[in-house]
């Protein structure tokens, strides 16, 4: 079992004195229903007096906008809210910075909210117009300009584990994560401000850990080969209970590759792979002794190494303890659990355990898989003396989807989640 640093893995770098904020607080932050139920105090047709008798045109109700116009110190993750008395749907919202530039922007499909494609500047004032329809077929209108607060000092750091441009395996979670962990009375907000989109599309759910310092989104299965995800986790500006805000908005766009597992049996100690489905070849393995025995579940190749050195002189029992150059190196959990080249144990590959918790191969096996695989793609392994540990690595896959969509934070419909847009 090898000891490897995470930093690298991260898009950006974990700013621990960072920010995280959501659509603020305040009345006129609560998030407006573009559709509701007819209200007191609607205007209504009068006859006035002196006139011929024909009732005047009826005021129409105004459109409320929010935030609240002349508001200030909003959150830049601020999102733009209405109400149409008597209900309606809003069919435009722009958004205008005090120099005139344009914010560019995106409804809800819920239609609860109109969001900012990026988060917007601190210190700045906006003017947001937003038309719609009432349920009468009218068009009504509403204006409200507000500032955004200023940079604040107390910031959450983040990370997303995911590069545009990347292609990953079919078992590539969307990893997001926080220093410090996000407390569970703020998850919600923060979850609602984590969007992922599929294509083709495929419905998902995010997963929290249970201290809040990482959530993995996935769907159903597996993704289907050759899909996209583009992923927003617009968390710059959002508010905390705890008086951080979220530190930075983080994207990535990346490709799904093909089909590719590996699955490991320690009964026959033998590693099944394959790919698009078919069996493409049965390597003997040897996993760990029972003293340090690999975990059973389903993990993921989280990053691959042709080189490397573990040393894990800081092992408490000296026979754990060893510095050795290995090849071929696959991480599977934070623990230290790799599939990798281990010569020195081939001879007893395919009938005997007696790694220090990693998946030994061959080395002509090892250089083979390393070609092979794709960060994300998954390995289940199963019969060992040890369950994997929930957070130690991507473990989205190593649950059911019942067991998956418990950890949201937010409902999830039967199924799963589609795209917010």
């Amino acid at each position: 079992m090898g000891r490897f640093a995470r930093s690298g893995a991260v898009v950006g770098v974990l700013v621990l004195t960072a920010s995280l904020a959501l659509t603020g607080c305040g009345d006129d932050q609560k998030k407006p229903a573009f559709v509701a139920g007819a209200q007191q105090g609607d205007a209504v047709a009068t006859t006035s007096p002196g006139t011929t008798g024909e009732p005047s045109p009826p005021a129409l109700p105004a459109l409320t906008v929010s935030p609240a116009d002349g508001s200030d110190k909003r959150p830049v993750s601020t999102e733009i809210g209405a109400r149409i008395p008597g209900g309606g749907k809003v069919s435009k919202v722009v958004l205008t910075a005090a120099n005139g530039a344009t914010v560019a922007g995106r409804l809800r499909r819920d239609g609860s909210s109109w969001v900012p494609s990026a988060a917007l500047k601190y210190a700045t004032r906006y003017t947001a117009t937003v038309t719609g329809t009432g349920t009468d077929g009218q068009t009504r209108q509403g204006t409200s300009s507000f500032t955004t607060m200023a940079k604040p000092k107390s910031m959450i750091g983040s990370g997303l584990y995911m590069f545009s441009g990347k292609t990953y395996g079919v078992g590539m979670p969307v990893v997001a994560e926080f220093s410090p962990g996000i407390p569970k009375k703020d998850r919600a907000a923060v979850q609602k401000r984590m969007f992922v989109q599929t294509d083709p599309p495929q419905p998902g759910a995010w997963h929290w850990v249970y201290n809040g310092t990482q959530a993995y989104y996935r769907a159903p299965e597996y993704w289907k080969p050759g899909t996209t995800i583009t992923v927003r986790l617009a968390l710059a500006g959002i508010p905390l209970s705890n008086g951080r805000y979220g530190n930075v908005d983080r994207s990535a766009t990346a490709k799904i590759g093909r089909a590719f597992e590996m699955k490991v049996d320690n009964a026959t100690k033998q590693m099944t792979v394959y790919e698009n489905g078919a069996v493409v070849r049965t390597l003997p393995v040897s996993l760990g002794k029972k003293s340090t025995p690999s975990s059973s579940g389903t993990m993921v190749v989280m990053e691959k190494k042709e080189s490397t050195v573990f040393d894990t002189r800081d092992e408490p029992d000296p026979s754990n303890q060893y510095v050795t150059k290995i090849d071929f190196a696959q991480r599977l959990t934070w623990g230290g659990e790799y599939i990798h080249a281990a010569p020195w144990s081939e001879g007893v590959q395919g009938r005997a355990n007696v790694s220090h918790g990693c998946v030994n191969v061959s080395m002509a096996n090892g250089r083979w898989l390393f070609g092979k695989t794709l960060v994300g793609d998954p390995i289940t392994v199963k019969g060992t003396e040890r369950r994997l540990e929930p957070g130690n690595g991507w473990t989205a896959w190593t649950m059911s989807w019942s067991q998956f969509v418990a950890g949201s934070a937010v409902p999830v419909p039967e199924g799963g989640q589609g795209s917010p847009f």
